[in-house]
This record gives C-alpha cells, sequence and structure tokens, in this order.
C-alpha cells in the first residue's frame, strides 16, 4: 500500500494512548481501526475525526509513500 499511518502510532505511543482508547474517543469501529493496522485505506472522515480528537494536521496521522517501481503518470 501507499498509505501509512506510522504517524498515528508513533502520536498513540507519544501520547501514552492505547488503539482502544482512541477508538472510543473518536467513534471509530475495530473493523476500521484493524484496516488502518493493516495499512489499508479508510475514508477521510475518519482520517478528520482523529485530527479533530488530536488537533493535528493530517500528515501527523498518515504518510503517503511513492510504490517502488511505479512510474509517474506522465501528462
Amino acid at each position: 500500500m501507499s498509505f501509512t499511518y506510522k504517524p498515528l502510532w508513533k502520536l498513540l505511543i507519544d501520547k501514552d494512548m492505547s488503539k482502544k482508547y482512541l477508538m472510543n474517543a473518536a467513534n471509530i469501529s475495530k473493523s476500521t481501526m484493524d484496516k488502518m493496522g493493516r495499512s489499508e485505506i479508510v475514508s477521510l472522515e475518519i482520517i478528520d475525526r482523529i485530527c479533530n480528537y488530536f488537533n493535528c494536521k493530517v500528515e501527523d496521522v498518515i504518510e503517503h509513500n511513492l510504490e517502488k517501481g511505479r512510474k509517474p503518470n506522465a501528462k
């Protein structure tokens, strides 16, 4: 996948907060949290809830990595 939630996992560690606590605080389902754990795409609504909860920027929660071997689209 080209997205990772490593910044979010680091934020949770820095705040000494569990994933379960965040799930309850930001109203995130277990299945959505599981998707994030597998670096799968979730809706922007979920990212928005997390950013609002932590009062942070999107890049504090999710990071985009270019896929190896993938060439940018030429115009």
